[in-house]
């Protein structure tokens, strides 16, 4: 299926607080993301609609099985991505910020081309 690039985002994001902090609330998307209430407020709703995610009563966010799918894709592609340009010998922050940009939109097969190469590179 198909998300759209900020959907990507916000279920990435979920993920990566979660692994960090053991629990995720729509606070702490507004803090990691720099992003305004309101607007975590209505794609949180957007993405619940969207089975992508769960709140409990307490209102912490969890990832449904679809949902994790998509940010455990997203979170790959970002980590290779940024190592395989750091490796060639771009700068950190560039490579964490072009691997942002490039996980969305790259193909599976590309993607999997890649890995292989980095795979080959790390030998």
């Amino acid at each position: 299926m198909k998300v759209l690039e900020s959907a990507e985002n916000y279920l990435e994001s979920i993920l990566i607080l979660k692994n960090e902090k053991g629990t995720v609330r729509a606070i702490d998307i507004v803090n990691y993301l720099g992003f305004s209430k309101p607007s975590v407020s209505i794609a949180l709703k957007q993405l619940e609609t969207n089975g992508f995610i769960t709140r409990d009563e307490d209102n912490h966010i969890s990832l449904t099985e679809s949902g994790k799918e998509i940010a455990d894709s997203i979170y790959e592609r970002h980590q290779l991505l940024s190592k395989l340009f750091m490796k060639i010998g771009v700068s950190e922050g560039t490579a964490k910020d072009d691997a942002c940009k490039v996980e969305h939109h790259i193909s599976q097969e590309t993607f999997e081309r890649l890995k292989e190469l980095y795979d080959s590179l790390d030998r």
